[in-house]
């Protein structure tokens, strides 16, 4: 048998051995690279398991609600008095006296002031004077045409005597109506004197005092009454409400307003609309209102700035939701409900009227759902959530319909 050189034996094993350590670097190379890629699932297992996106999603829910869904409309308005009169006198002379008080109540017909009466009493009295001369002289003028016509019928004097006499005695008796009219003016300037309240209201400010000299129709007179009891409030609402308006008018008796504070957070009254104006303002494109109040507590002033909030219309057992949960998508308007396994579902709507931060749902929600109000960024459908809060009747900021 032919032996194998010595030489090549020792290349042949030299060889085995290095196949045999490169199939043991191979098989430790995979294990390692099968090590790093459990070692790096097992991270990512672990990160995610701690990830803030992996866990429930805490959000806050209010409830849908079921009930009546006023439709106000917002605006700012002034408040009118019913009357308001400049008290002037109708004479010249002295303010001899004033009877009321600044601030004060009066009834219509309280006398309010007094002009010195001297100068006018004097005139009256010269009138009166004058009056009773040509009494006198009438009555003598009477006498003497009787004595006539007598001596007439007798023939002892001419037609001509009479009538003369007759036509003195009808001269005499217009000078009589004459003077009776000056009696009468001079009585009436007399009257003018005593100054009283045209209407119930509330006295202003004196702009005159005691001794002060008045002239008859001053333009600033003396002191102001402003009526108070009722009073109004003008406000002006956007045109394209005026069908609401007109409707709901004709519907009700009285559409119902209320007056608040600059704040709103207080009512200050409670009135209905007394009458829309007749016409469109073309510069602001506003119809003007004038509502009517009671104020028998006085809680309305004149010339004040409120916020007005009108009552347009009254929707019947409505399913309503709070305007800030629903958002806009490509799709149209959506919320996020939270069902009973305590997931995010995306409900579609429908949306109808929106008034004080409330929006009515015609489609979408029945009226037992509860809907997330805070939390909605990192939501998506059936995303788990956990509630952290909710109360269905915790009220909202409400938002403005109109101004």
């Amino acid at each position: 048998m032919h032996k194998q050189p010595i030489h090549l034996k020792q290349k042949s094993h030299s060889q085995l051995k290095k196949i045999k350590w490169l199939f043991i670097f191979i098989v430790l190379l995979l294990l390692l690279v099968a090590a790093w890629i459990f070692w790096q699932k097992k991270q990512a297992k672990t990160q995610e398991s701690f990830s803030q996106w992996s866990q429930p999603v805490p959000v806050r829910v209010v409830g849908v609600q079921r009930g009546d869904l006023q439709l106000q409309i917002k605006a700012i308005g002034t408040v009118i008095p019913t009357n308001s009169v400049n008290v002037q006198s109708q004479v010249s002379g002295i303010l001899q006296k004033l009877y009321v008080r600044e601030g004060q109540n009066v009834q219509k017909g309280q006398i309010l002031a007094q002009i010195d009466p001297a100068p006018f009493q004097v005139a009256l009295a010269q009138a009166q004077g004058t009056q009773q001369q040509n009494l006198a002289q009438l009555q003598h003028a009477q006498t003497e045409l009787k004595r006539y016509q007598a001596m007439y019928a007798q023939d002892s004097v001419a037609q001509q005597q009479v009538d003369q006499q007759q036509s003195l005695v009808n001269q005499l008796k217009g000078q009589m109506q004459a003077n009776q009219a000056q009696v009468d003016a001079a009585k009436l300037q007399l009257s003018y004197t005593r100054i009283y309240a045209p209407i119930n209201g509330r006295v202003g400010f004196h702009l005159k005092d005691v001794g002060n000299l008045i002239q008859a129709n001053e333009t600033t007179g003396f002191m102001s009454i402003t009526q108070i009891h009722p009073i109004y409030i003008q406000f002006s609402i956007a045109e394209n409400y005026l069908d609401l308006i007109r409707l709901a008018a004709k519907k009700a008796n009285h559409l119902e307003v209320s007056a608040w504070d600059r704040t709103e957070q207080k009512q200050l009254a409670l009135g209905q609309v007394h009458a829309l104006d007749n016409q469109i303002d073309l510069n602001t494109g506003t119809l003007k209102i004038k509502a009517i109040f009671s104020n028998t507590d006085d809680a309305l002033f004149p010339h004040q700035f409120v916020n007005v909030r009108l009552i347009a219309q009254t929707l019947r057992n409505t399913v309503h939701l709070a305007s800030d949960t629903i958002q806009h998508g490509a799709k149209g308007p959506y919320v996020y409900i939270v069902n009973k396994d305590l997931k995010a579902e995306v409900r579609m709507l429908k949306l109808g009227l929106v008034s004080q931060g409330q929006t009515e749902i015609i489609e979408g929600l029945q009226g037992n759902e509860r809907v997330v109000l805070e939390g909605i960024d990192r939501l998506s459908q059936g995303q788990e959530v956990q509630i952290i809060q909710e109360d269905a009747s915790k009220p909202l900021p409400a938002k403005n319909v109109a101004g």
